[in-house]
Order: structure tokens, then sequence, then C-alpha cells
């Protein structure tokens, strides 16, 4: 029998380049309202899903600052709907959820599924608050759930304010001198593709749990200036007092079989 992937956020970064690079699959999307019961109901009682991607998500960290209700409403109650109405229908649907690194603190070492979470910005506030909620249900109900906590990536289709996107917008321009503040920090970028085939294998394996989507890899910020710095602009850093690392610890998606192929460098690149 074919497998059914169901996929919720299609139009998004992440379900939009999954469904692509996977298009031998047969997939179920979601076109409803997320945050209404009803609609996610309808969609569950008739999809014929063996796995679901649940991409669907208020993402940016601005967005979600000025408008903090409205994510809470998608990144929360979304993610109770489906879950909900999931073992309400009793049908056996592997579910993911796309998570993120947001949900930890900073952390000097590279960080563990088991480390204290804290979340660092209201975004990952709305993502810890649903995976309490899966947590909670999976424990009490027979339902297969992964927990992807996803790091930094970027992608042609993300646009400002995300940090990338930003300094190229700074870097294209015509002044020759220009001045960038508060970059000096650590963070663990992974190649887009790399994150869908980590989210493929958890998938094939009908792996539970929370799991580290992440190269393991420390790349400092200003690095990623010099890399798109093609036109040889001047460029003056204001340094930020307080630095911060946010890498991952990836051994235990490895045991899986999960190795990141691509650096820095090439996620640049491809993007540029």
């Amino acid at each position: 029998m074919k497998k059914i992937i169901g996929i919720t956020g299609y139009s998004g970064v992440l379900g939009k380049y999954f469904s692509k690079r996977y298009n031998h699959y047969e997939f179920d999307i979601f076109r409803g309202d997320i945050t209404l019961n009803k609609d996610v109901r309808e969609w569950i009682n008739k999809t014929n899903a063996n796995y679901i991607l649940h991409f669907a998500s208020k993402v940016s960290t601005d967005f979600v600052n000025k408008n903090y209700e409205n994510s809470l409403k998608v990144n929360y109650l979304g993610t109770k709907n489906l879950v909900d109405n999931i073992i309400k229908s009793k049908k056996k649907i592997w579910l993911f959820f796309s998570s993120t690194s947001h949900v930890y603190k900073f952390k000097k070492q590279k960080i563990k599924e088991s480390d204290k979470t804290e979340p660092i910005s209201l975004y990952g506030k709305t993502k810890k608050k649903a995976e309490n909620y899966l947590i909670k249900i999976s424990n009490k109900n027979n339902i297969k759930i992964c927990i992807g906590r996803i790091f930094s990536f970027t992608d042609k289709n993300q646009k400002e304010p995300y940090l990338i996107p930003s300094l190229l917008k700074k870097l294209s321009n015509k002044k020759k001198k220009i001045m960038l503040e508060n970059l000096n920090h650590e963070r663990d970028f992974c190649h887009i593709d790399d994150i869908c085939k980590a989210v493929n294998m958890l998938r094939k394996k009908k792996s539970v749990g929370i799991f580290n989507i992440g190269t393991g890899k420390s790349v400092n910020l200003l690095d990623i200036v010099k890399i798109i710095n093609k036109n040889k602009k001047i460029i003056t850093f204001k340094q930020n007092k307080v630095k911060t690392k946010l890498v991952a610890n990836i051994s235990k998606i490895k045991k899986i079989g999960f190795y990141p192929k691509f650096d820095i460098k090439k996620i640049v690149l491809d993007l540029i």
C-alpha cells in the first residue's frame, strides 16, 4: 500500500521545500485554518495519511513579538487541534512537530535534548507550550509523536527580518562603507536540504521523542558576513557586550543515521 504523507504549512518554507524535494511521495495537503477545530477535524476524518508533518507555524521572532496572541493560536492551539483530532479519529498516524532551538536557553556547550528548556524568545515560548501538550497527551494515549527542534537555517524564500536575507540586503546597497552590530554570536546553521532529510529519516523510522536537528557545528555570525561580502565593502562592527551560543548536540539523531552534508559556506552560496 502506498504511503501518504499529510502536510500542514504546505506554503511555508519547510513545507514547500519538503514537498518538492520528495515529490515522488503522495501528499495530502491541509488547506484549512489550523486554528479552527472544525477544519482540522474534517481533514483528519477524511485523510488516508499514514504520517503527518506539522509545519504550520508563525515563525519570525519579530512577527511573533508583534502578534503574540495570533502566533500562540497558530503554534499552540493549532497543534492541539491537530493531535486531539488524530486521537479522536483512532487512526494510526505518526506525527512530526517542527519545533525550534528557541525553546532552549543559551549555553556555552552543545545543547542536548535533555538539557533544561528556557525559551529565549516569545516564538520559543509558543513552541514550548505546544511541546508540553504533545508530551502530556502522548503519555496518556497510544500515539507516536516526534518533536524536531530545528536550529538555524535559511532559504531563498526567507525574507527580512531573518538574519542572512537582512545581511544580503545591507551588503548589496551602493554604500562602500556600512556598519553592522550585534553579530558576535555563535549559532548552528543547517542546510534546508539536510533538515528535510532528517525529517524524512525520522518519518521512515517512525521515531518517537525529541530530536535536535542541526549540524553540531558552531558558526560565528561575523564569519557569515565574510562569506557574503563579495564586493569587499568596508565594514565597521559595533560589537555586542554579551556573546551568546546556541549549538546542537546531534548525537541522538546520528544514531538513526542522520549526518548533515552541507556547511555554512554551501548554505550561503546556495542562497546568493
